[in-house]
């Protein structure tokens, strides 16, 4: 949970381009940033606490703790795919639509996973907390509908603030476990 502190407009300004700057598949930067907060903000809790009753008990959980996290930060930031490469790669590219579909796509969200996880670091750079909200995926329609986006694909939400207490941080599996040398 987060600090009733606001984060600065500065400080804001300053993960936004972070995330901006990431690396994206041929330099297309086909990702959209929108930042919410007060009211805009409180309907997106709204949302997501009154989607999570039409899911299963687990799922349901998921998404009524990212509503409370939302609910506790200071600001939102919500990362969407805009399509564009998806839409534009076909014809970069010449191959037919069906081929390049998810060619496409999933270079889009690699883009913005880019552009999330330079936004998570510069904000814990400046002793900001976050989370990634991949599980609004599960009514991401309904999100980007909210956001006023096109519908397609969608990264996160992701709230930012001050964190109400040190967290310790996730436990890592050993590099031996994950690295294979061939």
């Amino acid at each position: 949970m987060f600090q009733d502190t606001p984060v600065s407009e500065e400080h804001l300004k300053t993960i936004l381009q972070a995330a901006n700057q990431a690396p994206s598949a041929h330099n297309q930067q086909s990702w959209r940033f929108i930042v919410l907060k007060g009211e805009k903000k409180a309907e997106l809790v709204e949302l997501i606490s009154t989607k999570a009753g039409d899911f299963p008990k687990p799922a349901s959980v998921l998404l009524r703790m990212a509503s409370r996290s939302i609910a506790s930060s200071p600001v939102v930031i919500a990362v969407a795919n805009s399509g564009e490469l998806i839409t534009r790669g076909t014809e970069l590219f010449k191959v037919d639509k069906s081929t390049g579909h998810d060619f496409f796509r999933i270079m889009e969200i690699q883009s913005s996973a880019a552009a999330v996880q330079n936004l998570l670091l510069a904000a814990t750079s400046l002793g900001l907390a976050t989370v990634w909200l991949g599980v609004l995926v599960l009514i991401k329609h309904d999100v980007l509908e909210f956001l006023g986006e096109p519908d397609g694909e969608f990264m996160a939400v992701i709230p930012v603030g001050y964190p109400s207490q040190k967290p310790a941080g996730p436990s890592k599996q050993p590099l031996d476990m994950v690295v294979r040398y061939l």
